[in-house]
Formats: structure tokens, sequence, C-alpha cells
């Protein structure tokens, strides 16, 4: 598999720098909210002592049938415009260059890396900045570098060696499926590790969570695993006052077909404490939903006390969706999801006239996968003076067949009537696509944005833009290089889904 060598990209300082349409209640009914205990728990000795295994062997595959399937009744749906309908927050005439510059560009896993192999397909590459540390973590392996230098310190390791002290029986230390996310709480100063394990397409299933003891991703961890009757796909994870909140997509066993998202809450608190039996409090939505993004702290000042987990997914062409999650460990059933539509500048759905693959690479006629029918990684939270903000991206039809991200700021997340103050279309005047995106926001209210780059005359590559918090709104600046790629993928459209712009937690700035 030809693709970018995997750079990780730090060091962009602040400078001074559903488907359906229709209305929506401010309270929807859920059924109850289910409760559920880890089958397994147990604490790790320092990560260079667990028994290591062997990366596996073997070319791009895919790991389940389940993780090729697209929620086409969203491509499909007349909820949404036609391709090529304008965008009406189109913005491709940046301003001057992104001021905001690359300073640490180390090679990450990925070809060329020592000890790394591919094992699978999208990679799924995910990463996050610790204290002093990134972990990063693709598909089946992780490895962690110092923050400053870039130097490997530990790995790469397979993911389900953070897991062999659990018992014999665990599925999470016998099975390495991938799926990952590394996370860093900031406010507690752990490291949070998760991917989900997979016997087989009907199961059993299961996934995988690790919590560091102290902030050294190489040292101790409380690991721990959670079993699911049904497949729990694309697990993505938010850092929050009270629980690490994950959300999953889910497919029955025995047929495969879409259930529904599922909002999940772990009890922070206790996972934090290594406690044998966190629990685990859900809600289970339906098909009318999609792929759902829970909200994830940035910055050292946490949410309201009290505050629920505000997250998101998209609803129409005009319109996303916002479900504040409280949870109640103490009772459960006293949890619920409040539920609001956020009207939003409308926009089309790139690639839904081609199943969701209309990214065209140089030298090639395989195209990418644009996964443009959902919200793309992290919903990126922070607690300023006198507002609070989420930031959004996901892909969408930018005209003359490109495919742009749509980003988007929300204030008072969790409000009755979350406020949208700032969104646009960013797809400079050029052939090229952006899409794969992330975005952050500093304590000083500036933005990034980082995307995957790719047209005719381009190979895949990696690229970002962002704003002052100074400039005028609605707008970013001109887009930088990261690295540029020298091949394209063939054979296969799947590119990746788990990419995470993460901000410094010491300088709250990096």
């Amino acid at each position: 598999m030809k693709t970018p060598t995997s750079p990780i990209a730090m060091g962009l300082s602040c400078l001074p720098l559903v488907f359906v349409a229709g209305a929506l209640s401010a309270q929807e009914p859920d059924s109850p909210p289910e409760v559920a205990y880890p089958a397994y728990s147990a604490a790790t000795p320092p990560l260079s002592q667990l028994a290591q295994t062997p990366q596996p062997a073997g070319g791009p595959v895919e790991f389940s049938r389940f993780n090729t399937v697209r929620s086409e009744s969203l491509l499909e749906s007349a909820a949404f415009l036609p391709p090529g309908s304008p965008d009406a927050a189109l913005q491709d005439s940046p301003a001057a260059l992104v001021a905001a510059p690359v300073g640490l560009n180390f090679l990450g896993q990925g070809k060329g890396f020592p000890g790394f192999i591919m094992s699978g397909e999208p990679s799924d590459a995910n990463g996050a900045v610790g204290a002093t540390q990134y972990v990063q973590w693709v598909n089946t392996s992780y490895a962690v570098f110092n923050k400053t230098t870039g130097a490997k310190l530990a790995g790469p390791f397979n993911g389900n060696v953070l897991f062999q002290s659990l018992p014999a029986g665990s599925i999470c230390r016998t099975t390495n499926s991938g799926d990952p996310i590394a996370q860093y709480d900031k406010l507690a100063k752990r490291w949070v590790l998760t991917q989900f394990a997979i016997v087989s397409d009907t199961g059993p299933y299961a996934q995988c969570v690790a919590v560091s003891q102290t902030s050294d991703a190489t040292g101790k961890y409380f690991v721990y695993q959670y079993n699911f009757a049904d497949f729990p796909d694309y697990p993505k994870l938010g850092v929050w006052r009270d629980a690490y909140y994950i959300t999953f997509n889910m497919f029955s066993h025995s047929t495969g077909s879409f259930i529904g998202p599922r909002s999940c809450a772990l009890n922070r608190a206790k996972l934090l404490a290594g406690a044998a039996t966190p629990s685990l409090v859900c809600f289970q939505r339906t098909t009318a939903d999609g792929s759902i993004l829970p909200g994830d702290i940035d910055g050292l000042t946490p949410p309201p006390a009290g505050a629920a987990n505000p997250q998101f997914e998209l609803y129409d062409n005009s319109h996303l969706r916002r479900l504040s999650f409280h949870v109640d460990f103490t009772t459960p059933g006293n949890s619920k999801l409040t539920v609001a539509s956020v009207p939003v500048q409308p926009f089309t759905l790139t690639c839904a006239n081609t199943a969701g693959s209309c990214v065209t690479q140089k030298g090639v006629a395989q195209r990418l996968d644009s996964l443009g029918d959902r919200l793309m990684y992290r919903a990126a939270y922070r607690k300023f003076a006198t507002y609070e903000t989420v930031v959004l991206t996901h892909s969408v039809d930018a005209g003359s067949g490109r495919t742009g991200v749509r980003w988007y700021e929300i204030r008072n997340p969790n409000a009755a009537a979350p406020t949208v103050y700032q969104q646009a279309t960013y797809a400079p005047a050029d052939t090229n696509h952006r899409w794969m995106s992330s975005a952050a926001m500093d304590k000083k209210g500036n933005l990034l944005l980082g995307y995957s780059r790719s047209g005719p005359s381009t190979f895949p590559s990696v690229y970002y833009t962002g704003r002052l918090a100074t400039d005028v709104k609605n707008k970013l600046q001109a887009e930088g290089k990261i690295i540029d790629g020298t091949g394209a993928q063939s054979g296969h459209d799947r590119w990746g889904d788990y990419s995470a712009m993460s901000v410094d937690p010491v300088d709250d700035c990096t």
C-alpha cells in the first residue's frame, strides 16, 4: 500500500495571533438507559514489562465486513441537496498564509517506520499529545514519542499488549482488532487508550479500555474489557468532567444491518481509581440517527459542574443535531439525552452520487472515500471566561467536482438552542479535494484545521489552515503544508477516519 509517510505534525503554535428531515422536539423520548460492567479488569506492570507479541503480518485487508457498511440512507436521502448544488458558505479565496508555523515534524508509524507493518485498511491513524509525550495508534499498532524531540520512547506494540494482564478468557488480551483512540485526560493528567476486539463477524465483541496510572504512557495502566452483544463499530471517545463518553455505530451480530448509534458514558472517577467494576451507561438510538461525536475537553478549565456532554451528528442539509447526555452513575435511570436541532448554512453531501468515493488522486483511477456522511473526530470543546464553544468539521460538496471542509464554531452547546457563531466551507479554487479533517481551538480562541488534500495532479498529502480569534468571522487563512505525499493508493478506497487535532496541555497553545 503506497501512502504518504506518516508524520506527526507538532508545534503548530498559537501566535499573538438521519437521515430524516423534519422538526425536532426539545426532548425526545428514549428507551431507559442500559447499564453494563466490565467482564474483566486488571492493573498492569509498566508497559516495558508486558509480554511483547509479534506484529501482525499481511497486507491491507478489512478486519470485518461491518467496517465497509456506510450510511447509504443518508447518502441517498431526499433530505439533502443534489450534488453540485451551490454552497452559500463557500470560501474559495483564502487570505494570507496561515499564521501558524510547523514546529516539529517527525516520522510516525507508517511507511519506513522501523518495526511497523500495515495490518489493514483504512489506516485509522490517531494520536494525542500529553504532558511530555505523543501517543500515536495506527490500526493495530501504537507507539510513544517524546513530544519535544520526536524520539521514539516505546513501540511499536500490538494494541492488545496493553491488555496482557487480563485473564486468559479475555478477548481484549488475545485479539488485536484496531479502530483505536488515543486520548489524554488533561484534567487528570492520564492517558485513555481504547480499541475494540472482534473474534469473528458474528462475535464475540468487546471494547478494550486502558487508563494510565500516571501521565507516563509507558508506565502502568488499569485495563478493562466491556462486552457487547452486537458489533460496536467506529468508537469515538470524548473526555468530560464526569465521564469518558464513547459512541459507536452498532451493527447486528446476526444480519450485519445497522441498528443505530449507541452513546455511552464510562464512570471516569472509578476508572481513574482503578476500581474493579466501573459502570457503562448507554442509550441506544435508532437508524434515524447517524454517527454521533461526543464532546471532548480542550484546555484546563472544566465544563460547569453537572454539565451534560454535548454530542453532535449530521441531520439534514441545513441542520446538525445536538444531543446533551447527562449521566447519573448513582441512579442510572435518571440519565437522559436532550435533543436539539441546530440550523446551519445549507450544504451538499460530497460523493453522494458515488456511494462515498469520489476523491481523485494523481496517476491512478482509484478514488478515495470521503466519509462525507458523518462529522469528523473530534468535537473539540473549550470553556472560556464568558462562553463555551465546540468546533466541528465534516466533508461537503464544494462544487466543480471537489470536496471541501465545512467547519463550525458552536457556542452554548448545551443550551436549548445552541448558537452557530461562525461557519464556512473551506475549498480554495483549484482542482484539489480537502477532506478527513479535524479542528481545535487554543486558549486564545485561535483555530487550527488539519486535513488530507488530493487531486488529479496531487498525491494524498497533509495540509492545514487556521484563523486568529481577531480575524473576520467565518474566514480561514490560506493553507500551509505539513507533508506532500509521494504516492497514490490503489486497490481500495478506504483512507482513514480517526485523524485528530490536539492541543498541547502544557502551554494550551501548540
